[in-house]
């Protein structure tokens, strides 16, 4: 049984090590997983009186939210096909800012303005992404301790498989009588709940190292026989640089176009080129709560004829099984995957992970306590 022992302290020395961010991590997510159904509590700003009258053009919500941050980056304006406010989003990396201004679609009125950076759920974020930390240091710091979460449940459960059959009934269910001590119940705790989650903890684990690291995201990508760039890749114009030869830019067609064309659709995300070479990006958001199936669409910015991405995010309809995995996997780590069902079985994985590093910490203490206990006996005994 030597490699038992082994693999005994390789699962204490990782425990000891990433305990503390494993708690953080799964306590944080366990307060992100009902954010979408909190917010939509009180986000009635958002909702506006419909009007008969056309919309606001793309450049003129451009030109409304810049007055507000004219000093910052607009990411892009999500127009929804419901009675809300345009939401024009602003996003820089250094310094971070990350703002959204809501204007009314037929007034151009603005209605609010958020900080996606400060309040609760943003606190919550940086607490699952980064334990507080400067990014750089603890996107990294996150990132290698929840690939090492993975060996220890794959250890825990070679730990949990009794040597005897007869002994598997207590590692199902428990079995407390009164005089039951209290470190058996901390032992049943970690092994019995650590084996009932283990499965749900190593996909909600590996699905957040493949958002940490690109390798791994590769990896899988190309195992699941994906031929395409696992990037996001925005393709340039297919009519050369943009040449404006009209008071009103031809991207100013595209949302009333797509709307017209997409009448089921959520909502639509217009992100403006960055250059005069690229082309104009939309992301077509096709169900409520869930992102795997949005369309990613590219629009020449002279012509507005679409263009195909190398990369994989393009048309959901155009995605292989590759393509479907690798844009599942933030739904699937959030649990939205399966609807409000999905994201309480994540909260309730997460919220069980949480007690994992706790009786872990006290098995290895009571251990710990015992052997010195037992040294210091032997000690005494030596010195009559």
């Amino acid at each position: 049984m030597g490699y038992r022992k082994s693999i005994l302290t390789l699962h204490k020395i990782l425990g000891l090590i990433t305990g503390i961010v494993v708690l953080i991590v799964a306590i944080t997510g366990c307060c992100w997983a009902f954010k979408d159904e909190i917010e939509s509590l009180y986000t009635d700003y958002k909702i506006v009186e419909k009007q008969d009258k056309p919309i606001l053009t793309p450049t003129e919500v451009k030109n409304i939210g810049a007055s507000v941050f004219p000093n910052n980056t607009i990411h892009g304006s999500l127009f929804s096909n419901k009675n809300e406010a345009i939401e024009v989003i602003f996003y820089d990396a250094e310094p971070e800012f990350y703002q959204s201004v809501f204007v009314n679609p037929y007034t151009g009125n603005i209605i609010h303005i958020e900080d996606h950076l400060s309040g609760f759920f943003a606190f919550i974020l940086k607490g699952h992404m980064r334990l507080w930390l400067p990014k750089d240091i603890g996107e990294q710091v996150v990132g290698a301790s929840i690939l090492l979460f993975i060996f220890i449940i794959v250890s825990g459960f070679i730990l949990w498989i009794p040597k005897k059959r007869k002994n598997l009934k207590q590692r199902l269910q428990f079995i407390w009588k009164p005089t039951t001590r209290w470190k058996r119940k901390n032992f049943d705790l970690h092994t019995i709940v650590g084996f009932y989650i283990c499965s749900l903890a190593l996909v909600l684990a590996f699905t957040g190292s493949i958002m940490s690291y690109n390798w791994l995201k590769y990896v899988v990508y190309k195992s699941a026989g994906g031929d395409k760039v696992a990037e996001f890749i925005i393709p340039e114009n297919i009519s050369g640089d943009f040449k404006q030869t009209e008071k009103v830019v031809p991207m100013d067609y595209l949302i009333a176009k797509l709307q017209q064309e997409l009448p089921h659709a959520e909502s639509i995300e217009l992100h403006y080129p960055d250059s005069e070479a690229s082309s104009i990006y939309v992301e077509v958001s096709n169900s409520e709560g869930i992102y795997y199936d949005s369309d990613f669409r590219f629009f020449d910015q002279n012509t507005l004829e679409e263009i195909e991405t190398p990369g994989i995010y393009g048309k959901y309809s155009d995605a292989e099984v590759g393509d479907k995995i690798i844009r599942m996997n933030y739904d699937i780590h959030i649990g939205a995957i399966g609807g409000l069902a999905g994201k309480i079985i994540a909260f309730l994985v997460s919220l069980l992970t949480v007690t994992l590093p706790v009786t872990g910490i006290l098995l290895w203490y009571g251990r710990k306590h015992k052997k010195e206990k037992i040294t210091k006996v032997n000690t005494l005994e030596a010195s009559y």
